[in-house]
């Protein structure tokens, strides 16, 4: 480096230096600005943290048959609503920091202990991920898309990479009022409407983004509620949601696979588990992991626990109670690897997370409530229930029905053709490691992305034919 009086002198002698560099930095920070990111350095965090983001700007070269359902457009959102919330991950839980889990760019940290219970080669796709990470996934995703493009003219959908479920997790469970827990969503909104003319040309229905929680934290009616009112607020009515738990009756919500800790290289790396967990030999007829919820009259859960103890030959019992299970366990997943049935009642809400662990370690589901998957993943999940799960209504259970005795009536042969159609889908709920996907395999992304495209371009030729 030039001392400063050398600086100086040769500045004082080339004044067009200055006007050369000058032009350089404003032609850097258009181009960064028309690619939809900020240039790396003015992006800084004040601390350094344990956590990184993507910031990949790469779109592929693509043909028109690669991208027949149109192309996608990311808004560059203030920081506010997304990178901010992101690195300041060691505020935005109640619980502690959250930096370990959205570490690595939203997958978590590595679970190396899984190396013991599967095929070596496949020890560097498993991690401990948050089943609420799903905002940061498809954000980092979707800046690397095939079908994204830079020029929001041509894009058939436009994406709204907010961060909704980190905005406001810190503030469900403290002592925060409405104000606090709508603040992100309202001034995202304000700025959505107008910095770009495209929301209000469409009212929004050709918009759609990521709420890594489920619906009912964004559903707020009255302030003595709970959750933030977000998809409540009147610019939200017709933007499509993507969420790991919808309300069924509401046609903008889409149910989207809960994040498991399987995050593959390429597709070999599925194809290599999906051959593992075929042929694996399982010595259990069924299993449960979970916990009771004391707090709950007549808790279902209690029920299931009870009769799996009382058919300890037949089932595997994982007590998760306390923070045993948090975020998958390699205990959890060598259970779900041993039994032929997993049982799947609903957690906190009507869907758990559980219920893709399950069936990612080739375990057969058994539903009691037809919210927890029937009504909620048909763009993830095969369209014919039977085919790969089995249903028991609840009612059948408290009533004295043993589930034991439903789930030995299956034949071998009707296990092996169930089993088989979990493994196929495998791919379509598993979240893949590389920006770019997995080619021609597609993954949860890659089905919800088309599954957008494909309603908007629909609703569009609709409203042409009228």
């Amino acid at each position: 480096m030039l001392p400063i009086s050398d600086t100086t002198s040769l500045l004082h002698h080339h004044p067009c230096l200055i006007l050369l560099s000058t032009f350089l930095l404003l032609q850097l920070l258009l181009l960064f600005s028309f690619s939809g990111q900020r240039p790396p350095f003015l992006f800084s965090s004040p601390t350094p943290l344990p956590v990184t983001i993507s910031t990949s700007t790469s779109t592929s070269t693509t043909t028109t048959e690669q991208c027949d359902l149109g192309k996608i457009f990311v808004y560059d959102l203030p920081p506010q609503f997304n990178t901010d919330l992101y690195t300041n991950c060691d505020k935005s839980s109640p619980w502690g920091s959250w930096c370990g889990a959205l570490s690595n760019d939203g997958f978590g940290k590595k679970a190396t202990q899984n190396v013991q219970i599967m095929p070596e080669k496949l020890a560097d796709a498993w991690y401990f991920t948050d089943q609420f990470a799903s905002e940061v996934l498809f954000h980092n995703r979707l800046l690397s898309h095939k079908c994204r493009t830079l020029e929001p003219e041509s894009a058939t959908a436009y994406y709204i990479p907010f961060y909704a479920g980190i905005a406001v997790g810190k503030y469900l469970y403290s002592d925060y009022g409405p104000k606090e827990r709508d603040h992100h969503c309202e001034m995202m909104l304000k700025w959505v409407g107008s910095e770009y003319p495209y929301f209000n040309k469409s009212n929004g229905w050709d918009h759609f983004l990521t709420m890594g929680r489920i619906t009912w934290d964004f559903r707020r009616y009255s302030d003595q509620d709970w959750g933030s009112k977000c998809i409540n607020q009147p610019l939200m009515m017709n933007v499509t949601r993507l969420l790991i738990e919808k309300n069924i009756w509401d046609y903008f919500d889409v149910g989207v696979p809960y994040p498991t800790g399987f995050h593959p290289n390429s597709q070999d790396d599925v194809v290599l588990w999906q051959d593992f967990v075929k042929s694996r030999e399982r010595h259990s007829l069924f299993c449960f992991a979970g916990a009771t919820r004391g707090w709950v009259a007549n808790d279902f859960r209690g029920v299931l626990l009870s009769q799996c103890r009382n058919s300890s030959e037949s089932c595997r019992v994982v007590d998760c109670s306390g923070n045993k299970c948090s975020n998958g366990t390699s205990r959890i997943l060598e259970t779900f690897l041993d039994s032929e049935f997993c049982l799947q009642p609903r957690g906190d809400s009507y869907t758990r997370r559980s219920i893709f662990d399950c069936m990612l370690a080739g375990s057969i589901p058994v539903f009691f409530w037809r919210r927890s998957a029937y009504l909620q993943y048909e763009w993830f999940l095969p369209g014919e229930p039977e085919s790969y799960s089995v249903f028991i209504h609840r009612d059948e259970v408290k009533n004295g029905t043993l589930v034991r005795s439903v789930l030995e009536k299956f034949s071998k042969e009707e296990v092996k053709k169930m089993r088989e159609k979990v493994v196929d889908f495998i791919p379509r709920f598993i979240y893949a490691k590389p920006n770019e996907g997995l080619g021609s395999m597609k993954d949860a992304i890659d089905v919800a992305v088309d599954g957008v495209l494909k309603r908007v371009k629909e609703k569009r030729e609709h409203d042409l034919n009228m």
